[in-house]
């Protein structure tokens, strides 16, 4: 492993921190305009970040040592995760040593922390959301997987890279299976970030809120982590569906010495139409109820398996 590429993983992890509260920022910004109100400041969730990273922690009188290690187990593995995923760059020494699958793992490891941190305290909210967070995860993480699969069969291998350097290579070629794929992802990916329809991250409502019930305990830099790391695992899922989806402007290793700031380049335009595309989605979206989230997630499973199929079958 070269000292050049470990340079350019680290600058690939660094990106990623950075941009992920800005772009969070540009969802709302987007929502803002959609709805014609005052949009907030770019970096507004930086400085909200900045406010809390200065402000003294509070803890609860019986938090354990796991209440207290869960923000940075959080902020942890969503850097892992976004470390794995070639978001400008395919020949990244981090993103050949684990899959896409083990990928769905380090969502549900920081799932599961979130979750039993959530009720360490002991408290209503917190438990009502922990609940809520596993049954959202239970269903959405079946749906990704055959949304993953559906890609697998189509590159031939469970590797990221491997399957951005197949989608993205020339001839351009159309696979309805991934329409179908595309579609269970977006819901999947509402879903797994807290987003309306499923939640509602503007809400302290008891009848709406997953996420926000369960950091309702945290404070100062620990909200901080918390926060940051949501922000990340937002920029991660839509990163991971520019990987299977729209591939196009990813260094791979035959790209020449400049393609990486072209790719750089052409990330930031992507994120900027996922941002305005997201801010549609949740402008134009109800909220549901909680008992009808299984209804929502079960038919991302039905549309992912569904191009599966279409793939088997027709080999499209």
């Amino acid at each position: 492993m070269s000292a050049a590429a470990l340079l350019r993983q680290a600058a690939e992890v660094l990106l990623a921190i950075a941009l992920a509260p800005l772009f969070l920022g540009w969802i709302g910004q987007c929502r803002a305009w959609l709805q014609n109100r005052s949009a907030p400041p770019l970096l507004q969730p930086w400085r909200t970040l900045r406010k809390l990273f200065w402000k003294d922690a509070t803890l609860a009188e019986h938090a354990s040592p796991l209440f207290r290690l869960t923000p940075y187990v959080l902020f942890g593995t969503m850097v892992l995760a976004a470390a794995i995923i070639p978001t400008v760059a395919t020949d990244l020494p981090f993103a050949w040593v684990a899959d896409a699958i083990a990928l769905v793992g380090l969502f549900a490891t920081a799932r599961v922390f979130i979750s039993l941190a959530a009720m360490d305290i002991g408290t209503a909210f917190g438990t009502l959301g922990a609940r809520r967070e596993m049954m959202v995860g239970f269903l959405a993480e079946p749906a990704l997987l055959m949304v993953f699969f559906n890609a697998f069969l189509i590159s031939g291998s469970t590797a990221l890279p491997s399957v951005v350097e197949r989608l993205a290579a020339p001839p351009f070629i159309i696979y309805p299976s991934l329409a179908f794929a595309g579609v269970a992802f977006l819901m999947v990916l509402l879903a797994e970030n807290a987003r309306l329809p499923i939640d509602n991250p503007a809400t302290h409502l008891e009848l709406t809120m997953i996420h926000e019930a369960m950091v309702l305990e945290y404070s100062a830099r620990h909200l901080a982590l918390v926060e940051w790391a949501s922000a990340l695992k937002l920029f991660n899922y839509a990163c991971l569906g520019f990987a299977l989806f729209v591939p196009w402007g990813v260094a791979t290793r035959d790209s020449g010495p400049g393609a990486v700031l072209v790719a750089v380049v052409v990330l930031l335009l992507k994120l900027g139409a996922a941002g305005a595309v997201l801010a549609l989605v949740e402008t134009v979206s109800a909220k549901l109820r909680i008992f009808r989230a299984p209804e929502f997630l079960a038919m991302a499973f039905l549309l992912a398996v569904l191009g599966l199929l279409v793939h088997l079958l027709l080999g499209a």
